[in-house]
């Protein structure tokens, strides 16, 4: 079979306040996706929840009981990241089904799995919670892959946020690669192309920062540049996608340009590699995406690319997109507060196609030259 789902109606269970962008209405969303994809003949599981073990492969003893403790209460992490009576539950199913997923392509049931999850994780740290997460639900399942025999594990996170908390877990480890692309400057403030990560990990830490306003042009060329180089280099044995949608051109946390099209046209860019690298071998995990008509869309076409036989990735066309300015998006500050987003430039109708993109490709270069070779387009 090509394509699994990972998917519970209990996500709707962990409420947030009012007005909170990590609203319930997302599970609804993916309840829809879900029963739209079984329809389709696609098969779709519901996920066993990670255990203490899973989690103590990246969170701390001390923060998992913190999480434990949360069972049954409303309860305010910090100043974006809520519980409710049900969360804990519901955040360690999230967490599970990275697991289930990892674990039904590593054994050759499926080519490719996508876990469609809530609460979000890439910003949970080892030892907190941040910006709407509870557990690290991809690196969770990026450890259980390297517990049960993956050499090589690839994270590529595409969610407009930088994933702090998936960096800094694997930071100083040279097994698990992590390439983000996300708007630059903005929430979380981390990501700059100069954090490579440590120790022996350094090089494995691999951002690549755009500017507000970014578009398909723009992810274009990071790509073609930077993040399916850098994995063809590594050469995982497994691909993980953080597939956050709030980098979409209606999103209200973000301040980018991109289209359902351009989210299919890099899922299929990876499928290609996972493809020629790992015997298809990959799982994408759901992170943010706030605007729900284009959540719907974006999973539709993100399943799509990972549906079926291989393909071409196709692109929007060059240039193609809204022509007025972007604003600096949101962050993720409940109930949506204006976040530290640079403001966008021309738009890709403009001489200034796919400039956000050199830019970025030209840092990482810089960054990353003693790691990678990088002499692509771009830059």
């Amino acid at each position: 079979m090509s394509v699994v789902l990972l998917h519970t109606e209990r996500f709707v269970e962990h409420e947030t306040p009012p007005g909170h962008p990590e609203r319930p209405e997302r599970a609804e969303i993916l309840d829809v996706i879900a029963g739209r994809w079984r329809g389709r003949g696609i098969d779709v599981m519901a996920p066993q929840p990670a255990t203490d073990q899973h989690l103590a492969r990246v969170h701390t003893p001390e923060y998992l009981a913190r999480i434990r403790q949360t069972r049954g209460r409303s309860t305010r992490l910090d100043p974006d990241t809520y519980t409710s009576p049900e969360s804990q539950e519901v955040a360690l199913l999230a967490a599970g089904a990275a697991v289930d997923a990892v674990d039904r392509v590593m054994g050759g049931s499926y080519r490719s799995a996508v876990a469609l999850v809530r609460p979000p994780g890439h910003h949970a740290e080892r030892d907190r919670a941040m910006g709407f997460c509870l557990y690290n639900n991809v690196a969770v399942g990026a450890a259980h892959a390297r517990a049960i025999g993956a050499a090589r594990v690839a994270i590529v996170d595409f969610d407009v946020h930088h994933g702090n908390g998936t960096q800094h877990i694997f930071e100083t480890d040279p097994h698990v690669l992590y390439i983000s692309t996300h708007q630059f400057p903005y929430y979380p403030g981390t990501g700059a192309a100069d954090e490579i990560g440590r120790g022996p990990g350094t090089g494995f830490t691999v951002n690549v920062p755009i500017e507000a306003g970014g578009a398909a042009d723009d992810f274009h060329l990071a790509f073609s540049g930077v993040v399916l180089p850098v994995l063809r280099q590594f050469k995982p044995d497994l691909l993980l996608i953080s597939a956050g949608f709030d980098a979409h051109e209606n999103d209200p946390l973000g301040g980018m340009r991109l289209t359902a099209d351009a989210f299919a046209a890099m899922t299929t860019e990876l499928r290609g590699v996972a493809e020629a690298c790992c015997q298809g071998r990959i799982v994408a995990v759901t992170e943010g995406g706030y605007d729900l008509h284009a959540l719907a869309a974006s999973l539709d076409a993100t399943i799509g690319a990972l549906h079926g036989p291989a393909r071409d990735a196709r692109w929007p066309p060059r240039g193609s997109g809204p022509g007025n300015d972007a604003p600096g998006g949101r962050g993720p500050g409940a109930p949506g507060g204006r976040g530290p987003g640079a403001p966008g430039g021309r738009g890709p109708g403009s001489d200034h196609v796919a400039r956000r993109g050199h830019a970025a490709v030209t840092q990482v270069r810089h960054a990353q030259r003693a790691h990678w070779r990088l002499d692509g387009p771009g830059g």
